[in-house]
């Protein structure tokens, strides 16, 4: 009689995983350290979960990682996340490409600086034919915003008789999206233990599975991964249908 193995594989990942990365600051406050120190901690951990994912076969990873609400801090650990932003964009996109990682940034890209900006369109153009994993990061993201600004552009079709207003539905304005090329998440994961999702990919998420975890993200790591997969995987999806 054969043995049974020792560990279970991990479990099939769903398409697309979206990552609400809280609790930098607490891990911080904890630890008697600056939130400066949580965050680049929090780094620390986008890049164990970036690779997790990969080798997890996900197909679509997209990281909260600025909300268009994050604006409203103060001025200088704004200022630091920027700089942090910066590093990783000059540092990891080189080591993003190696693994054959695609890099999508969405959000409002008017209210980053010019050599931010200037460092996403290079990094997205030096990754575009990537297809190992597609990372998108929400900068300066807000759904509302998003669902405003793809409403104003319905509207600004419609009034150039581009479009005619009866013919808009679901179809049409998720074309119009931030997200119009990105499938919709199967598994949203929020850390730190808040139960809330805080205006992120709010069209997006409609059937999406939610797993709320108390680790603060600066500790996140695949096994965390892993097991919300698991938990995911121990739903029923039924997408408003009355269950089997």
């Amino acid at each position: 009689m054969e043995s049974a193995p020792l560990h279970a594989a991990p479990p099939t990942p769903p398409v697309h995983v979206a990552i609400i990365m809280d609790g930098n600051g607490r891990w911080a406050k904890a630890r008697g350290l600056p939130r400066t120190a949580g965050h680049k901690r929090g780094a620390e951990a986008v890049r164990r979960t970036v690779e997790a994912a990969r080798e997890m076969g996900v197909s679509y990873l997209t990281l909260y990682a600025f909300s268009s609400e994050n604006w409203k801090r103060p001025t200088g650990e704004v200022t630091d996340l920027m700089g942090l932003l910066r590093l990783y964009l000059r540092n990891e996109v080189a080591n993003l490409h190696k693994n054959g990682i695609r890099l999508r940034v969405i959000g409002d890209r008017s209210r980053l600086s010019r050599d931010i900006n200037a460092l996403i369109d290079e990094s997205e153009a030096k990754t575009a034919s990537n297809t190992a994993l597609t990372l998108v990061l929400a900068l300066s993201y807000g759904g509302r915003q998003e669902i405003t600004d793809a409403a104003r552009r319905l509207a600004c079709d419609v009034a150039m008789g581009r479009l005619d207003a009866d013919s808009i539905d679901e179809d049409a304005l998720a074309a119009r999206l931030y997200t119009a090329d990105i499938p919709d998440p199967d598994l949203l994961i929020r850390t730190s233990g808040e139960k809330r999702i805080s205006n992120f990919l709010l069209w997006q998420s409609a059937y999406a599975e939610f797993v709320f975890t108390d680790v603060l993200w600066p500790d996140f790591d695949r096994t965390h991964l892993e097991d919300a997969i698991r938990d995911f995987h121990g739903r029923e999806r039924r997408y408003g249908n009355a269950p089997g």
